[in-house]
Parts: structure tokens; sequence; C-alpha cells
């Protein structure tokens, strides 16, 4: 008993140190991702579909992919909203690239990130919109000549934020994005306390830093089942790069992880079908592996 009591001492010690860390950036980032959801979310739309008019061609991949992350939709909510942009001609090349992005990022996840620093903000920036750019140019090279996504039976959401008065309104969306969120949350700096109190500091050596190519394919790998909720992995990715994992091995679990989340593969096979969901799967892990080792060069 004795001992029990001693070992939550240690865990709520951890616990509380970085929940005072990174706790103003998670409530910063709900407030903010609110704003931008109740005030800027309709103008970032329709950015995205005036470029149906434009003549940019396969350069539209480079705006859809910054719109996708801008976005702050999820991505049962960015489901319908790329079905409506399909009906009213929007290419499939731009498409991909704003869902890609999209899956990857959204402002809410940019805020939240910044506890990592600086370096993997710009990263996990850049690879997302690299990601969603590769993505919109696959299916505009592979599959122009076929029909790469079916939105049959996906309708536009009703939106939350009806509240004829706009401070209820934003209030409301920032109470819905607590209680979203607060869980995995607190369920991610939980983890985070029980991972630097009995993880030995060697063994994670093992893994993720004397074998950065190792550790890369490591990370891609948990990101899959591991990944639950974005604002839930900035604790533990934040403790996993003060124990040494290397910059690549920490940006691809943050590409394998949001784009294989399992509440978003259900509608992600619905919507693209078997064979072109294969495609995805095996198109998250190479870019997250190529884009690890290209990271771990460079920095």
């Amino acid at each position: 008993m004795e001992l029990l009591q001693h070992e939550w001492i240690y865990i709520r010690y951890y616990f509380l140190v970085q929940l005072g860390q990174l706790a103003p950036y998670w409530v910063l980032g709900i407030v903010l991702g609110s704003i931008i959801s109740v005030f800027a979310k309709d103008t970032i739309h329709s950015r995205f579909a005036g470029l149906r008019d434009s003549k940019l061609g396969i350069w539209g991949v480079i705006p859809a992919s910054v719109l996708g992350i801008a976005s702050p939709l999820c991505m049962y909510g960015t489901i319908p909203l790329a079905a409506s942009f399909s009906r009213q001609g929007m290419r499939d090349d731009w498409l991909a690239a704003f869902m890609m992005s999209s899956v990857l990022l959204n402002p809410q996840l940019i805020l939240y990130s910044t506890a990592l620093g600086p370096v993997a903000l710009t990263v996990r920036i850049l690879s997302s919109i690299f990601c969603g750019m590769i993505a919109g140019l696959l299916v505009h090279f592979c599959f122009s000549k076929k029909q790469f996504f079916n939105f049959n039976g996906f309708e536009p959401r009703a939106s939350h934020d009806t509240d004829p008065n706009m401070f209820l309104r934003l209030l409301k969306n920032i109470g819905r994005n607590f209680k979203a969120t607060g869980g995995y949350f607190l369920l991610g700096i939980l983890l985070s306390a029980i991972f630097q109190r009995y993880v030995p500091s060697e063994a994670f050596a093992d893994l993720f830093v004397n074998n950065e190519a190792f550790g890369v394919l490591m990370a891609a790998t948990i990101g899959v089942p591991l990944y639950v909720c974005g604002g839930g992995t900035i604790p533990l990715l934040q403790q996993w790069l003060v124990s040494g994992m290397s910059m690549g091995s920490a940006a691809a679990f943050m590409i394998t992880g949001p784009a294989t989340k399992i509440t978003n593969l259900g509608a992600v096979k619905i919507v693209l079908g078997m064979k072109h969901f294969i495609f995805y799967l095996a198109y998250v892990m190479i870019f997250a592996l190529i884009t690890g080792l290209l990271v771990n060069l460079v920095i």
C-alpha cells in the first residue's frame, strides 16, 4: 500500500508539472480555434470554392492544401463539405489536396503544437501542406481518367453554430471543444507521466535515438493505433522529444496518427472504395517514412 502511494506521488508530480506546461496551449488552441470556426470558417471555405472558377490547373493543389489546414472542420465535417464542392464541379485533385491536409492539421491543432517548439511546429505545418499537395498530384496523374471519390449519400451537415447572438455562439463552440478534447488531453498527460516514471531512458534511446531509420519506422507504425485525438498526443510527443526522439520520428508519427485515426477511417473507406482506400493507406505510410528520413537528414 505504501509502495502504491509512493508511486502515485511521483506520477502525480509529473502529471501536474506537464499539466501546468501544456494547459495554456490547450486553452489558447480551443479559444482561437473556436474563433476561427465561428467567424472565419465560411470565408475559408468560400475561398476554396472560388478556386473552381480559376485557371490554376494542376497548381491549384497548392492553395487547396493550404486552405485544407486552415479549415477548422474534422473529417466528418470535411467529407460532406467536399461532397458539396464535388457536386459543384470541383476537381478531384484539388479535393484530394484539401481533404488530405485537412485530415492532418487544423488551426486548433497548430496552436496545440506550438507547445512542441518552433522546429516541430514548422515541420508539422510543412509536412501537412506537402502531403496534401502530393496527394493531389497523384490523383491528377494516376486517376485523371476516372472518378476518384464516391460522395453518394453525403450531404452537408447542419452547423452547430446557429445562435443569433455571436458571443453565445462562440461560447457554445468553446464549450463543445472543451468537452470533446478535455478527456483525451488529460489522458495524454497521464500517459506521459507514466512514461516518465516507468520507461527507462536507455530502452527509449535504443528504439528511437540510436537507430534513427528504425525509429522513424516505429513512430510511423505506432501512430496508427495510438493516435485518438490531436490534443491528447501533444503531451506524449513533447516528452518523447525531450527524451531524445528524433524530429523525423516525430514527423512520421504526426502524419500517420491523424491520417489513420480509427474514427476517420470508416468514412474515408466509404468515400474512396476499397481499392483507393488501400492506395490511401499505402501513400500515408510511404510519405510518413520518407518525410521522417528527410527531416532527420536536414535537422
